[in-house]
């Protein structure tokens, strides 16, 4: 995740321009209308100083998540404010353009001063402290979470995730899962009050509430964008009922069916992780009998006696054969890459460009497993397109939208294949393909089972900001949407005490998830594309780019293009298609789709 997704406070326009007083004496003097080139000066002025501001609050927020402390929060709000107050105050400036013929360039940026915006509050200066403290206070809370079971010591949310990943009793599972869920429900009077002040400011800024904000930001209207989500989730949710229902059967062997029963959701704990979004740590419950690839990625690592750093070193070479240019040596002095074991920080990877030009880092509490093989790869894909726009005027320095950022770097992770691990010395021959099933049940139980969860949080949220979920019903309207696209039930009674939302690190911290959805379809896309662009005709799930620098090249000239243009521009540019599409995942598991029809034959699936 990049944290300038997550936090990027720009400013919007839409609020009611003050009239100008008449001047004492006689009737008030008209304005001289305004034009293109006072637009095009104002957006400079205020790009220089929004740079200035993005970048102490980026800083703040650093210290924040890497040392959680009642003063690096209060700090961080501060910064917070201070961007929220000079957002007000350029967009109350900002509307005497409205309406004006202008340039495609001026024009693009302040559409996107409207709509670029993840977190807004009320003009009010008070109300904007109280909700930039709120927000800073909810993602400290979460970072700080722990559980200390009866008779034993603390554990924070690495270890609980550690054990409920390697756990086969159901027992000790349940009390892990509600060990963690246990961080939601002192956030719950904070958080009803953060959707009553961002909702206060959304209004200001002329829309409904801050979910409509949100799916403004997709260069369509909020409801066309809310359908081109239905459209993609419609695409896989076939792939995804198959795989579920495999998986719940592999489970009724393990569990019985009194625990797991025929046609009903699977109980979230059993699923091995704390909100059941990837099913990887299941694999060896569910794998298929030829399921031998040859290797397993974390004992290679482990062999290789690499270290956090070394890990990282792999994602940089990768990136180095597309022709990206090596990190700066600030990144290695600067980046957070092991648990510190003094203070509190947020494990949470996450990808980071504290000046908005070159200054990346990595803040991320890495294992030398397979699974941070491949997050780490993730976050370099975050780093290296911050860098690919650098020299774009400040608030075209984004991604195309926000699902491109996530999706690039798990684009490149696609090529961690066996030849790209045998090429670079991990692995000492390809295995053959008769694994490859194994193999792309592994990924299924992590990409295919991670998107409804992906589509869900923000199905929550938008109908939280909207007040279709009210806060009476928080904690119901979150398991009715587990149920309805996960499939996924409570494995123990839950009630409006509880605030199980808050469990989950996007919500008190206010990132929109959608974005993790659309990567999830973007980067197979993505991936198909630049497969193609390679030359490469063999199975897609067997691709890799990796030493491809004239492939390279064109990802890099789409990365350059950074948010300058609308989003099916960039689209087209890597892939030739101008709209998003979930065939690629299709395409990838092919092969893995009709094991599973095979293996699903005669059994009650869905729920």
């Amino acid at each position: 995740m990049s944290p300038r997704t997550a936090r990027r406070l720009v400013p919007m326009l839409a609020l009611v321009a003050t009239l100008a007083a008449p001047a004492l004496g006689g009737p008030a003097a008209e304005p001289a209308p305004p034009t293109a080139e006072e637009a095009r000066a104002f957006l400079a002025s205020a790009e220089r100083d929004l740079l200035d501001l993005w970048t102490r609050a980026e800083r703040a927020a650093w210290v924040l998540s890497t040392f959680i402390t009642d003063d690096t929060e209060k700090i961080a709000a501060d910064a917070r404010k201070d961007v929220i107050a000079a957002t007000m105050k350029l967009a109350a400036e900002a509307t005497r353009f409205d309406g004006l013929k202008l340039p495609d360039d001026v024009a693009r940026k302040l559409m996107l001063l409207k709509v670029s915006l993840s977190l807004v509050a009320p003009s009010d200066p008070a109300k904007q402290a109280e909700l930039a403290e709120i927000a800073a206070s909810m993602e400290g809370a979460y970072g700080k979470g722990t559980w200390c079971p009866a008779g034993g010591g603390c554990l924070d949310i690495g270890e609980i995730e550690k054990r409920l990943a390697a756990t086969r009793d159901p027992k000790e599972a349940l009390d892990l899962w509600l060990g963690w869920h246990a961080v939601g429900p002192p956030l719950r009077p904070k958080y009803e009050r953060f959707v009553t002040l961002a909702n206060e400011g959304a209004r200001e800024l002329r829309f409904s509430d801050l979910g409509a904000l949100w799916r403004s930001g997709y260069d369509m209207p909020p409801d066309a964008f809310a359908a081109e989500v239905d459209r993609l989730w419609s695409q896989v949710r076939p792939l995804y009922e198959s795989l579920h229902c495999y998986v719940r059967s592999k489970l009724q062997e393990q569990y019985g069916k009194d625990l797991v029963p025929d046609g009903k959701p699977i109980p979230a704990h059993l699923l091995g992780n704390l909100w059941a979004q990837e099913w990887g740590n299941l694999y060896d419950l569910v794998k298929p009998p030829a399921d031998d690839p040859g290797y397993d990625p974390t004992s290679l690592l482990r062999a290789k006696g690499l270290d956090a750093r070394g890990m990282v070193r792999y994602g940089e070479a990768f990136f180095g054969s597309l022709g990206f240019a090596p990190l700066p040596a600030t990144f290695w002095e600067r980046s957070l890459l092991t648990k510190p074991r003094d203070r509190d920080v947020v494990c949470h990877a996450s990808a980071w460009d504290i000046d908005w030009k070159d200054d990346l880092r990595l803040k991320m509490c890495i294992e030398i497993t397979g699974q941070d093989f491949v997050t780490v790869h993730h976050e370099l894909g975050h780093n290296f397109y911050q860098r690919a726009y650098n020299r774009q005027p400040p608030l075209f320095r984004n991604g195309a939208h926000d699902g491109f950022h996530e999706a690039i770097g798990d684009a490149v992770a696609l090529s961690i294949t066996p030849e790209y691990l045998a090429e670079v010395g991990l692995l000492d021959r390809v295995p053959p393909a008769e694994g490859d099933l194994g193999l792309l049940l592994r990924m299924a139980l992590d990409k295919v089972a991670f998107l409804p969860f992906g589509v869900m949080i923000d199905q929550w949220r938008w109908k939280v900001f909207s007040g279709e979920i009210p806060p009476s019903g928080y904690n119901a309207g979150w398991w009715a949407l587990k149920e309805k696209y996960q499939g996924v039930a409570p494995p123990a009674p839950r009630t409006e005490a509880d605030f199980d939302p808050g469990a989950k690190y996007h919500v008190p911290a206010n990132t929109p998830y959608t974005r993790y959805f659309l990567a999830g379809v973007m980067q197979f896309q993505f991936h198909r594309a630049l497969c193609e662009a390679a030359g490469q005709s063999g199975p897609l799930h067997r691709c890799s780019i990796y030493g491809d620098r004239e492939t390279g090249a064109k990802l890099i000239r789409m990365l350059e293009m950074g948010q300058s243009r609308p989003w099916p521009d960039a689209l087209e540019a890597l892939t030739g298609e101008r709209r998003m599409d979930a065939t690629a995942i299709l395409d990838y598991f092919a092969p893995l789709q009709r094991w599973l029809d095979e293996q699903n034959r005669g059994k009650a699936c869905g729920w």
